[in-house]
């Protein structure tokens, strides 16, 4: 159920739905999220459910203002404060000491929590209303494309559209998951009484290991399970994705290299490309992920995409969530 979140009936339905413990499809600036009310036992059951997510995969909190932080984490450092202050509100989430009594689903049972404040206005004016923080995953079943508006939303959940309140208010402006970070302290060799902080990058995105290191020093991290999207294999769409090296057919050798790993003949590849601009393909991604899916009769995908160039500024996020949407990288 597509609701206008212009309106302010819409506000008040989806408002209602997150006090009941119920699900709210909610919009951000990255992605849209199913949110759940963090006190609600029963609608972080429901986030699981809904999307089929293993209980070990953490979910991110969304915050209103600085003020909402203390309700979900123990401790908020000088570091953290000051790229709060530069990021936020945005798509920057940071991995903080949780709170003892906050829902350990929500956590998978980390002593951390993952917290962000999303910049889309109408989303932290419901998180005010509510009194209280969200749990909000991307809303989509586990592994799958993320969506970035409304309608990827509700064919995502096509058997619960009819129920599953979707808050809509257009396009995601930025189009891929958060920047996830970390903390890492070190004591030694330093003078006495002086620690030195390193910024960990858990999961790349729009704010850039450039621009984090303005504050400190910058270091990725692979995998960790401390962060949403850790898998090898997520984003995914409903077809096997191929990731080519350039814009050129296969040739006949990669061709059968491809029926081999997918186990049956690509009768019919369909082509997907992506804007030279970062900031257009990061936006554009997973809509045209989903575009060229469905086209008719294409059993298949073929996305060139010159991973080994990309390693740098937002590229970095992008070729993240091809890496982990391809069935086959040639």
């Amino acid at each position: 159920m597509i609701l206008d979140g212009k309106l302010s009936r819409s506000f008040e339905i989806a408002l209602s739905e997150l006090e009941s413990g119920g699900v709210v499809a909610i919009p951000t600036e990255t992605v849209y999220g199913l949110a759940a009310d963090i006190r609600s036992s029963i609608g972080i059951n429901k986030i699981f459910a809904l999307k089929n997510r293993p209980a070990f995969d953490p979910l991110i909190v969304h915050v209103a203002d600085f003020a909402s932080v203390p309700l979900v984490a123990r401790e908020f450092r000088p570091l953290a404060q000051k790229l709060a202050d530069a990021f936020w509100p945005g798509p920057l989430t940071m991995v903080l000491p949780r709170r003892n009594d906050l829902n350990p689903m929500i956590t998978s049972g980390l002593d951390t929590v993952a917290i962000r404040m999303p910049a889309k206005e109408i989303t932290r004016e419901l998180i005010r209303k509510l009194g209280a923080p969200v749990a909000a995953p991307s809303a989509n079943r586990f592994g799958r494309t993320s969506p970035t508006s409304a309608i990827h939303v509700e064919n995502e959940f096509c058997d619960h559209a009819s129920i599953l309140v979707v808050l809509d208010d257009g396009p995601c402006p930025v189009g891929i998951e958060s920047t996830v970070i970390t903390f890492e302290s070190n004591d030694s060799k330093q003078p006495a009484g002086r620690t030195v902080e390193k910024i960990l990058i858990l999961r790349p995105g729009a704010v850039t290991a450039e621009q984090l290191a303005r504050f400190a020093q910058v270091e990725r991290v692979q995998n960790s399970v401390r962060s949403p999207g850790h898998l090898r294999h997520h984003y995914m769409p409903t077809i096997p994705l191929v990731i080519l090296p350039n814009a050129c057919s296969p040739s006949r050798s990669q061709y059968e290299l491809i029926r081999m790993k997918l186990k049956k003949n690509v009768l019919h590849p369909g082509w997907m490309s992506l804007p030279d601009d970062p900031v257009m393909a990061a936006r554009l991604l997973y809509a045209n992920m989903r575009t060229a899916a469905n086209q008719p009769d294409v059993n298949c995908l073929f996305l060139p995409f010159p991973l080994q160039e990309r390693r740098s500024d937002l590229w970095m996020g992008i070729s993240d969530r091809i890496e982990k949407a391809a069935t086959i990288i040639i």
